[in-house]
């Protein structure tokens, strides 16, 4: 009994004095696994997740992972909802619907229509459309999907989802490998929101988006992208001219009237001054 103590005392008074070598270190003394998992604010990020290319190049440039991320929630936000979300979101869905998957729409404002979905590749036989009329089926729709993980890309509009209910869907959009896209008003720019990626997309002048990422996982982009975007259709049958209509337009713009100026307070009838035989009254008082 004392002669086995003895041998484990002895193989732990080695095992003390001759400690295992601790693996090699990246710089700022962090093993490898750890620098690969870590990600500083100042670099843009790449998420575990499976990314899918947008089809722009300068969009998947500035995106972390190099395109739309897969297991969160993407927001899309535009004064012209139900046009703008078609023309960034079309490389796409033409790619979903190549490879057989399905493109789930909820709520979307304007009725989709096919003739001219297929003309950019996206064939009506992949396109499932959910009339749901209240913000609340909306949502629950929108969540039943995310939970069922059995579409390829799914578009939800919610203009009015508060930010306690944008949380819980990215909670869910975890265990959902397809991407999904929430579309909200321009005016939920100034909102917070748990979405890691946040897009604010408008109509430019020469058939191009105009598409400023205010948040994503990485450093502040403070340039404006401009993506080139024609109609599906229109590519074929307009002129050089008319793929640049910024060069129909005139060089000096057109003299604007100044804007009339707000009333000041002398001027406003309820604080204007009183007449004299006014004044004299209240001084009497």
């Amino acid at each position: 009994m004392n002669t086995v103590l003895s041998g484990a005392t002895d193989d732990l008074s080695g095992a003390l004095a001759c400690p295992p070598p601790r693996p090699a270190c990246a710089p700022r003394g962090l093993p490898p696994a750890v620098a690969a998992a870590l990600w500083r604010a100042d670099q843009l990020g790449s998420p575990v997740a499976a990314t899918v290319s947008s089809g722009f190049e300068a969009l998947d440039a500035v995106l972390p992972g190099g395109g739309w991320p897969g297991h969160g929630v993407t927001e899309l936000l535009s004064a012209q909802s139900g046009t703008l979300e078609w023309r960034l979101l079309g490389p796409l869905l033409r790619r979903v619907c190549a490879a057989g998957r399905s493109v789930v729409l909820v709520g979307p404002p304007r009725p989709p229509h096919p003739p001219g979905l297929r003309l950019d590749g996206i064939h009506e036989r992949q396109l499932v459309w959910v009339m749901a009329e209240t913000p609340a089926e909306r949502l629950w729709v929108t969540e039943q999907l995310v939970k069922a993980n059995a579409c390829g890309a799914l578009i939800a509009w919610l203009p009015q989802v508060r930010a306690e209910q944008v949380r819980r869907l990215q909670v869910l959009a975890a265990g959902c490998a397809g991407p999904v896209f929430l579309c909200r008003p321009a005016t939920a720019a100034r909102e917070s929101s748990a979405a890691p990626l946040r897009l604010l997309a408008r109509v430019g002048a020469d058939w191009e988006l105009l598409v400023d990422v205010f948040k994503r996982k990485g450093p502040p982009l403070e340039t404006t992208l401009h993506l080139p975007s024609v109609p599906g259709g229109l590519q074929a049958i307009l002129t050089p001219r008319l793929q640049k209509p910024s060069t129909l337009l005139p060089l000096e713009p057109a003299p604007q009237n100044a804007p009339l100026p707000l009333p000041s307070e002398a001027g406003h009838a309820l604080v204007s001054a009183p007449a004299a035989g006014t004044r004299r009254h209240r001084l009497a008082h």
